[in-house]
């Protein structure tokens, strides 16, 4: 069981006591309260687009080992529970037209094959590259942040079919999407969430 500091136990608390997501499923609600926790952003209540059967897909995919695939190193840096793959900066890396966070997108997915869970946080073009490549995801976190494109691509994403969660406005960004992939990772299933670990002068 990972160990909840207090301090991030308490953010919780207040979380709460602003915004009650009490009614959603419960990886719905996991994700969005720890999205919502990453930005302290309580819009997200409303903006965050997830299915919980997606959801679930991603989270059988992640516990059978499914790789964990990020446009941008800053991403791979909120994820600290598994080894991700990140080729932005690989110097196999060649454009070909495409932006690097694009071809990126190519460069790991012939490492990886089908079956990753993918976590855009920054690129809409590695977004839309996920979705034009034919990657067969098991899950597809998309929220990346802009002004141009971060938007389109994620209706884009919701209008492909593919498993995912995206977020309707421009907002996103790489501590976003790496809170989303993380409460799927820290999710237990039954478990009262966000609960402090005991003291020794609670034990």
């Amino acid at each position: 069981m990972r160990t909840i500091h207090p301090i991030e136990a308490r953010s919780m608390e207040i979380l709460r006591s602003r915004v009650d997501l009490g009614a959603l499923p419960p990886l719905t609600r996991a994700v969005t309260e720890r999205v919502i926790h990453a930005s302290a952003d309580l819009e997200y209540a409303t903006d965050l687009v997830a299915d919980e059967a997606c959801l679930r897909q991603g989270l059988r995919a992640l516990r059978d080992g499914a790789p964990i695939v990020t446009d941008v190193a800053m991403v791979a840096a909120g994820i600290t529970a598994r080894p991700v793959i990140c080729s932005i900066g690989d110097p196999a890396v060649a454009s070909d037209g495409l932006t690097r966070s694009a071809a990126g997108i190519r460069r790991s997915y012939a490492k990886t094959g089908p079956g990753a869970v993918w976590v855009v946080g920054n690129a809409p073009t590695a977004l839309e590259e996920i979705i034009e490549y034919g990657v067969a995801p098991a899950l597809v976190i998309g929220l990346p942040v802009g002004f141009v494109g971060a938007a389109e691509s994620k209706a884009a994403l919701r209008d492909s079919g593919l498993p995912a969660v995206s977020n309707v406005s421009e907002k996103g960004g790489s501590a976003v999407a790496a809170a989303a992939l993380n409460a799927l990772l820290y999710f237990e299933e039954g478990a009262p969430p966000w609960s402090p670990s005991p003291t020794k002068e609670d034990s």
